[in-house]
Order: structure tokens, then sequence, then C-alpha cells
């Protein structure tokens, strides 16, 4: 099983730049094939949050429109830049997204790996929470198959990072929790998340946690604690996840096409001129 995780897309209409610098939404067709072309194919596509920048309804119809190129199925999740509602509206054809207990959370269980989603928004803030009713329904989740290799998706990562300006607006609340619940179940291959416009990866109660790269723009790699709130036009880049040997290999692969692939022998020797 292959699957490509995308994130933090913050598309915008036709000829409007995010933060006057950024055409976001020239950057995901070239994604979108870049994906298309892969080969083997993925199985799924996992959008892990930020879909757009606003949350505006014609927003997320020209992200519609655009990823109506995806030719694998595609999963949603909100983000902080999302509004869950109008998300939801847009998507009708996605009814996982009408909510659960008010949130878009749910279960995939059509692949070899399930797919958990946890949504991670609070409303009108750029930070991420887990509240009660959230992780309950997550244990409950868990609980009905523990045994089954499982991939758990949110947008907010659940550990710092060391971008301050980033964890500033990290999962600040229920993280403590959810490293309780994800510790009893050793079925959890790992915890997919976007926010960061990065990979980052970090041991996190018994699996691994991960942010990936934007297809558009990165967060600019700062560990100074008062470092200011920046990007930076670093190459466009997704996430590649493939379930293998009982385990999940990821790779970061780019967008843009560079020069290659080239050989490394000739003749059965190893080239040498």
């Amino acid at each position: 099983m292959l699957i490509a995780q995308l994130s933090d897309l913050h598309i915008r209409l036709p000829g409007q730049k995010a933060y006057r610098v950024v055409a976001t939404d020239a950057f995901l067709p070239p994604a979108i094939a870049a994906i298309n072309a892969r080969r083997p194919r993925p199985d799924v596509v996992v959008i892990s949050g930020d879909l757009v920048d606003f949350g505006r309804p014609a927003e997320y119809a020209h992200l519609k429109r655009m990823l109506d190129a995806l030719e694998a199925p595609y999963l949603l999740l909100p983000g902080n830049h999302d509004d869950r509602d109008v998300l939801a509206d847009v998507f009708v054809d996605h009814p996982s997204l009408q909510g659960c207990d008010g949130y878009a959370q749910y279960v995939v269980d059509d692949y070899a790996v399930r797919i958990v989603v946890l949504d991670t928004v609070v409303p009108g803030r750029s930070h991420g929470a887990l509240c009660e009713r959230r992780l309950s329904w997550l244990a409950g989740r868990l609980a009905e198959q523990p045994a089954r290799p499982t991939v758990l998706v949110m947008h907010h990562p659940p550990f710092r990072t060391g971008i301050g300006h980033m964890d500033a607006i990290g999962l600040l609340q229920g993280a403590e929790e959810l490293a309780r619940i994800v510790g009893r179940h050793g079925n959890i291959e790992r915890i997919l998340c976007g926010h960061l416009h990065r990979s980052i990866y970090r041991r996190f109660a018994g699996t691994i946690a991960s942010t990936c790269p934007s297809p558009a723009h990165q967060v600019a790699l700062d560990l100074r604690q008062d470092a200011p709130s920046a990007f930076v036009m670093e190459p466009p880049a997704y996430m590649l996840h493939e379930w293998r040997d009982g385990g999940l290999v990821s790779h970061l692969a780019y967008v843009d096409a560079y020069p290659g692939p080239y050989p490394f022998h000739e003749g059965g020797a190893l080239i040498d001129e």
C-alpha cells in the first residue's frame, strides 16, 4: 500500500497571492501531476489540513476543481486555516466530513493500513487542541481493531519542533492524553501531521510522529526561540509512505523535475570516467 501525503496547500483564488508572495493555487497542479505520474501509483492521497487560506467557499470550490485531476482517491482534514463547516458544504461528496460529534474526524478501513483522521482545529484560532470528546472518540475507534496496522492523521503535531513561533501555535491541549492513548496501541505505525511546512520526525508514545512539507512555501528552518514568523520558497515537496514488510517506510518527494536519473554502473562495473 502506498499513501501520498500533501499538506498546507493554503489555496487562494486565481490571481491572489498568500502573504503578497505565493500564488498557492499555481503550485498544486504540478504536485498533482507528480503524484499521478508515480509508479506505482499511490492508493490514496491524504491532505493533512490548511487546505485553503481563509476558509472561504470560493477557495474550497477552486480547490475542489483542482483536486478532480487526482487519479487516486483523496482524504481531507481541516487545519487552522480551514472552516470545517464550509469545507463539508463544498465537499458534499465526502460524507465523512459531515462531522462526528461536531468534528471532522473519521476512519477509513478500505486499505491494508487503517487510517484514522483526527480533528485538532479550534475555530478562529491558530493553535490546536484535543478535547475530552475527541480523545474519547479516538480511544473508541482504536479499541475496535487493536491489532490492525493503523495510521493516525492530524493537522497539529503533538510535539514541540524547536521552531518557536510554530510551537506557540502547536497542539496546546491534549497532547499528554493523546500520548497515553497511543501508548496503549502498539499497532499505530505512524502519526502523520501537517502545520509545519517541513519534514520533521520525532519518537512519540512508542511510535513515530512526523510532519509534511508544503507543495508551495515552507516555514523557515530557524531554531532560535525568538525567530520571527517567516517562510521561504524552498522546493515544493510531499511525502510518500509505503506499507512494506510489516512497517511504514517514508520518503520525501520533490514536486519539481531535476536532472537524471543517471546510471551508477555501465557494463556491470561502477562508472569511472
